[in-house]
């Protein structure tokens, strides 16, 4: 008897999961990123053919591939029929049952919440001689994911109460409906700014949601409530992700970038382009091109950057190899931003063609560090701290800063730069990633800036004192 497979496609940088469900044969596949090369591959590894594509919603965070991969493969499209869409699809609503082959069927579920017309799906398997096979599990999309749910307010404030009241009463129908051994399988909830909360599960099933997720715990006002309470800022360009899905997104483009020389990347410099440095921010502070941003592609590279630019503007992508720039590529257009104006690869020297007076450094301070420099004479010869800026998100600032940080959100930092006090400032946020991003974007206006590259927890442990308020 064949046996149903759900292989995982990750896109840890948008903190995201896409799904192939196949009996060895005939294969389904759920709410895929724009990059469609990565389900053909894996399909064509595992011998099976897609006949399905599912939307579970029209994403906000990532442009879908839903499309593409249906055209090119002949795939039935799956989408909600309450989607206004511009494309031929197969329109589904809640309890419609789709033959995906012989021995494989999936149920939609109607599980408004995270969207207005948001579907789940339920996977069941082959009938066995005693009957019909129960549901293996269930994608869930924004729906149920792993401790908490989608966010609800992606479509307006206006709607996130009335949404998040919905997204309690789907959480509860899918308990209701399935099994507890059955699966859940959220496409939101690995890092992803669509979740309520964060959640370090890597698997679960609507048994052990029964026992931890507030949606299933909690009544609907203290849910409502709880939910509208923890949310906080998501990415500026989400809100171009949503038309661009209801349009209906072409094949992704990955071809090369344009390659810049060094005289072209001072050019964009002083032009005041964003030209992104894709080291690490270790390698950023000891030697980069002086001008450029670090966006290190060993971090969510593509969420803060694409959050932070202008939407439409030119960007230029530098590597220490064709590979790091092509990966960078690749992040970025599944969001949308589709082809860098240039790119180049090498080293900071290579940069600059030699001109060592066009490379800058930047100096990289602990929280220990910070510490001393306050009760005394900065250690290691570093400059001593006029401003501490926390550029963390408002959530984080709230739940516990340094006594006299001041706090500028990475996002609103390119437009508040002027709102920075004087002097010398020592930049940090929860972990570096982002501290490094503000760190430079201080340095390309002028100001002289120390790198706190430490992770906030251990602030308190280095003897600054902490405070909400």
């Amino acid at each position: 008897m064949p046996v149903i497979r759900v292989e995982v496609v990750e896109t840890s940088s948008l903190g995201d999961r896409s799904y192939l469900a196949h009996d060895g044969r005939a294969a389904l596949v759920v709410d895929p990123q724009r990059d469609i090369d990565r389900f053909l591959t894996l399909a064509g590894r595992l011998g099976v053919r897609i006949t399905h594509v599912a939307e579970t919603h029209l994403h906000n965070d990532y442009v879908s591939g839903g499309l593409a991969l249906a055209r090119v493969t002949g795939a039935a499209y799956l989408v909600a029929a309450g989607d206004d869409v511009a494309f031929d699809r197969t329109a589904v609503t809640g309890g419609d049952e789709t033959a995906v082959s012989e021995t494989m069927r999936i149920r939609a579920v109607a599980t408004p919440g995270h969207t207005f017309h948001h579907l789940s799906y339920v996977l069941s398997g082959p009938d066995g001689p005693d009957g019909p096979a129960g549901p293996v599990g269930v994608f869930t999309g924004g729906s149920l994911l792993f401790g908490t749910t989608g966010r609800t307010d992606l479509l307006g404030s206006e709607h996130a109460r009335p949404l998040a009241r919905r997204q309690h009463d789907s959480a509860r129908r899918l308990a209701d409906l399935l099994p507890d051994g059955a699966h859940i399988w959220p496409t939101h909830g690995f890092g992803s700014f669509c979740t309520v909360r964060q959640s370090d599960a890597t698997a679960s099933t609507i048994g052990q949601e029964k026992r931890t997720n507030p949606a299933l715990r909690l009544e609907a006002d203290d849910f409502v409530t709880q939910t509208l309470g923890g949310l906080d800022a998501y990415p500026a360009y989400y809100a171009h992700m949503g038309a661009r899905n209801t349009t209906g997104a072409d094949l992704i483009d990955l071809t090369p970038a344009h390659a810049a020389r060094a005289a072209e990347l001072r050019a964009r410099i002083a032009a005041g382009e964003w030209v992104v440095d894709l080291r690490s921010r270790k390698a950023f502070a000891q030697r980069h091109l002086a001008g450029t941003l670090s966006f290190g592609l060993d971090g969510p590279m593509p969420t803060w950057l694409a959050w932070m630019a202008e939407w439409g503007a030119p960007l230029t992508l530098l590597g220490d190899g064709h590979e790091q720039v092509a990966t960078a590529q690749r992040e970025l257009a599944r969001i949308g931003v589709d082809r860098p104006a240039a790119a180049a690869s090498g080293t900071p020297r290579d940069w600059a063609a030699g001109d060592t007076a066009l490379l800058g450094e930047m100096a990289v301070a602990s929280f220990t560090d910070l510490a001393a420099a306050r009760a005394g004479p900065a250690p290691r010869n570093l400059p001593a701290p006029d401003v501490v800026l926390d550029v963390r998100l408002r959530g984080e600032w709230e739940a516990g800063h340094i006594d006299g940080a001041t706090h500028v959100p990475l996002p609103e930092l390119p437009h508040r730069l002027s709102e920075v006090p004087p002097g010398t400032v020592w930049a940090h946020c929860g972990s570096g990633y982002r501290a490094a991003a503000a760190s430079s974007l201080l340095q390309r206006s002028g100001r002289r800036a120390v790198l706190i590259d430490d992770a906030f927890d251990h602030a308190a442990a280095s003897g600054l004192s902490l405070t909400d308020h």
